[in-house]
């Protein structure tokens, strides 16, 4: 389409009256926005709580478990007998 056509399709969309907007199409708008961030937030507050969980439960596994103490060996028997040489 060149550009006189483009200017001409322009006009003839600026020069047509605005499309009726439905009577209650604000209203509509609110209730779904509305509706739309208390299930954002509460899908925020789930994750938080979840995160929590985890937090919580990695904790309680950490102290039960302690992974930063070094295992008793078990590869090789106690040595006696060495106190003569």
């Amino acid at each position: 389409m060149n550009r006189p056509r483009r200017e001409a399709a322009a006009r003839q969309i600026m020069e047509q009256s605005p499309p009726r907007v439905p009577p209650d199409l604000c209203a509509e708008a609110v209730r779904r926005g509305g509706h739309m961030l208390r299930r954002r937030t509460a899908a925020r507050r789930l994750l938080w709580l979840l995160l929590g969980a985890a937090a919580v439960a990695f904790t309680v596994w950490a102290l039960t478990v302690q992974p930063w103490v070094e295992p008793p060996s078990e590869t090789t028997p106690p040595v006696t007998g060495w106190e003569g040489w």
